[in-house]
């Protein structure tokens, strides 16, 4: 597994070398000057050609993409040109919000997704398969701008129990209690994604559940429960998990709406900010920061099977 986890983490250079050159392309065809939007509409022509040449925006496309990549090899992904700090200052702040929510999410789609998902595999076609099935279709249907704008009204305004908006950093002022503020956010996120898990444990156990060694277990008298355990659930958990990987990669980059409808200070609701400004290094950092999450994330996945299922051998 060594050697194999060595060789996929080289194989990841050419892909990160043309992550790279199209985040850079991309951002930069995004339309609108940098140096007016920062200056504003009172400025001079002179003021913002002098501020686009000491922002190094006035250099041809190609230069400006080998210096951005020479400083990214060197660990500095630039200077945002709003904030005036550099990015990954300006990423780290928003990170801890995001990987706090998205972790908390995973714990609810967990906690809620796959006992149902077991529980509607196990009594198929029977009345609770049919209100979780339903239940889990409702759910992956609701927007979730509306379901977190009423958790906010049941639970913040009417009953007063949790903030409605707003993270404090855990290491300001409460510490841990300081994840209360984000109860709602991840209850919001958690209801379509661990409907989506439900529908999917409940499929892939099914689909388990023919196998010729599931009906051999249940030849030789074992109980209903330790066959749907054991058997069933275990290698189902092969696309369980590629799904769980993927689903924490997305809740960190794309909880943009909830992000917004919770004022949550996380990397979502910095990109779009950023997306407005022109603010162009920040934009490339974050993006090139998801691509690396999500090909890592991908290769721990890749390693898991293997784990899970002793039949995969990595080469």
């Amino acid at each position: 597994m060594l050697f194999y986890t060595i060789k996929r983490l080289l194989a990841l250079i050419p892909t990160l070398l043309a992550a790279t050159m199209l985040v850079f392309l991309f951002v930069h065809l995004i339309p609108g000057d940098p140096a007016s939007i920062l200056l504003g509409d009172t400025a001079t022509p002179e003021e913002v050609a002098a501020l686009t040449r000491e922002l190094g925006l006035d250099e041809p496309l190609w230069t400006q993409y080998l210096i951005w990549l020479g400083n990214v090899l060197q660990g500095d992904l630039g200077t945002s040109v709003f904030f005036g700090t550099p990015v990954l200052t300006v990423i780290a702040d928003g990170a801890e919000t995001s990987i706090l929510l998205a972790t908390m999410t995973m714990v609810w789609i967990v906690l809620f997704g796959v006992p149902i998902g077991i529980v509607s595999a196990m009594n198929k076609g029977r009345w609770i398969d049919q209100i979780t099935s339903g239940g889990a279709m409702l759910f992956a249907s609701i927007p979730t701008f509306w379901l977190g704008l009423y958790l906010i009204l049941l639970f913040a305004v009417g009953l007063g129990w949790l903030p409605s908006s707003g993270f404090p950093s855990l290491t300001d002022t409460g510490g841990v209690t300081n994840l209360r503020y984000l109860i709602l956010p991840s209850l919001t996120l958690a209801a379509p994604n661990a409907a989506l898990i439900i529908r999917l444990v409940r499929a892939s156990m099914l689909d388990v559940s023919r196998e010729d060694h599931v009906r051999t277990a249940r030849a030789k008298g074992l109980r209903p429960s330790r066959v749907a355990i054991r058997h069933i659930f275990r290698n189902a958990l092969i696309s369980v998990t590629a799904a769980f990987g993927f689903t924490f990669a997305a809740l960190v980059s794309e909880a943009v709406v909830t992000e917004t409808v919770f004022s949550l200070p996380g990397i979502g609701r910095l990109v779009v900010q950023s997306i407005l400004r022109r603010d162009y290094p920040v934009i490339q950092g974050v993006i090139l920061v998801i691509v690396v999450l999500y090909m890592f994330i991908n290769l721990l996945v890749d390693l898991a099977y293997a784990r899970l299922d002793p039949r995969i051998s990595l080469k």
